[in-house]
């Protein structure tokens, strides 16, 4: 990273930007990786179901193409590949604070469950307690 894309960087680490970015967009400093995930409003669509079933300990934090929310305590991460895996939050912590985007610090390139959080614009931080992989189902 030079200094130039550093700098430019600064108002989003702070919460500054007036823009949503439609990305996801990372920032190394310090050798600390840090993701900024955008979330996009949860549109429920009429011809397609969301199964859950089980999912896995981790994902590739480069392979968060974007987010949803979709519960209280639920973050849906959408994933390059277009699939979707589910994040349960703490039981005493709102997703619903999440909205505006979020950022994630994954520890190894991994965000994974009991140990990785994600954290609001405004300071809040939620545990992520467990994954769900989504499969789509066409309603009947």
């Amino acid at each position: 990273m030079n200094l130039f894309h550093f700098f430019a960087s600064i108002p989003l680490l702070l919460g500054l930007s007036g823009a949503q970015p439609r990305v996801v967009g990372s920032v190394t400093i310090e050798q600390t990786t840090i993701f900024r995930i955008p979330v996009r409003p949860h549109v429920p669509t009429p011809l397609v179901e969301w199964t859950e079933h089980k999912g896995p300990k981790c994902v590739p934090a480069g392979d968060i193409a974007g987010a949803l929310l979709t519960g209280p305590n639920m973050v849906d991460f959408v994933l390059r590949d277009r699939s979707r895996v589910r994040a349960e939050v703490d039981d005493d912590c709102s997703a619903l604070d999440f909205y505006n985007g979020f950022y994630v610090q994954p520890t190894d390139e991994r965000l994974c469950v009991k140990r990785d959080e994600i954290r609001s614009r405004m300071g809040a931080s939620c545990r992520i307690e467990k994954f769900r992989s989504l499969v789509p189902q066409l309603r009947r």
